[in-house]
């Protein structure tokens, strides 16, 4: 498999952080310390070929931890391999035949885009289901992981300790490109995307076209505590689903509800006092949501 960090970044409605995060937390319970008892791969590839023997390296292996880097999540197995999955545009990881809260789900009919089926010891089955095919699967070395070609280079994760102002300034300092660009560079910061960037800029103030070098030190600083809350929240709130996203269990996210810049063009601005109305830009072929009256 041949790419890199920013290789997912130039589709549109990517799964973000928050949605993977929520993913991985819905999984937990299905796989994590179980062993998989049997493997259907039903076709050679998704956005790339399958590793080989894949269905044969995770049979009978043990899932020790469940963890995400920037928009991938890694299923650690005790052979010493890392099952390495990436929802893309249109992936969903399903869980049947296991109580998830307080509903019990059967399993389904098999589906056309059934692509990857687990079956886990306990019952649980995990079904990576992908209509558009631009998720992708691998097999790696649990040990050195992230010298991977998708994760290499990516930056630190915005709710770890690594992510905080100073690091922010440092990156920041004395370069051109715009805000939101900067913002959604993997290498600057992991998992972050077009919503969540939206969202933060308009929390903070800050026009999406501004060079990030032209911005203080002091605002710049404000982005750190604002990406951590927006991302909190939207965690909190089960992610957000636009068009295929859902979560482990089938339900929908929530935190699209409260957008307050991305997708709600002509809207009143929600910032106090502001009396503006969200407009839409396109910047690097992306929209742009943001105040032209309150983001400077």
């Amino acid at each position: 498999m041949h790419a890199t960090p920013q290789a997912h970044q130039r589709g549109k409605d990517v799964p973000e952080l928050p949605e993977v995060e929520t993913v991985r937390r819905g999984l937990e319970p299905a796989m994590a310390g179980l062993r998989i008892v049997q493997v259907a791969v039903n076709r050679p590839d998704l956005r790339w070929p399958f590793p080989p023997r894949m269905a044969e390296r995770l049979t009978g292996a043990r899932v020790d931890r469940l963890r995400r880097r920037s928009k991938y999540i890694l299923a650690d197995l005790d052979t010493g391999e890392s099952l390495l999955v990436h929802l893309g545009m249109s992936g969903r990881m399903l869980i049947s035949g296991a109580t998830i809260g307080d509903f019990h789900h059967p399993h389904p009919a098999p589906a056309k885009h059934d692509h990857v089926v687990l079956d886990m010891a306990g019952g649980a089955r995990v079904t990576f289901n992908d209509p558009r095919r631009f998720g992708a699967m691998d097999l790696v070395p649990t040990q050195g992981a992230e010298a991977h070609p998708l994760l290499a280079g990516i930056g630190p994760e915005p709710l770890g300790n690594a992510f905080d102002e100073d690091y922010l300034i440092a990156r920041f300092k004395g370069r051109k490109a715009p805000v939101k660009a900067a913002l959604l560079d993997q290498c600057v910061v992991a998992g972050l995307g077009n919503i969540y960037v939206c969202e933060v800029l308009h929390r903070t103030g800050i026009d999406p076209r501004r060079a990030v070098g032209r911005i203080s030190a002091a605002r710049v600083a404000g982005l750190v505590p604002a990406i951590r809350q927006v991302l909190e929240e939207a965690i909190a709130a089960g992610g957000s689903s636009l068009r295929d996203y859902r979560q482990a269990d089938g339900e929908l996210g929530y935190f699209q509800h409260d957008f307050r810049a991305y997708g709600q063009e002509g809207q009143p601005c929600r910032t106090p006092g502001c009396g503006g109305t969200i407009a839409r830009i396109v910047q690097s072929g992306r929209s742009t949501f943001f105040c032209p009256d309150c983001q400077r």
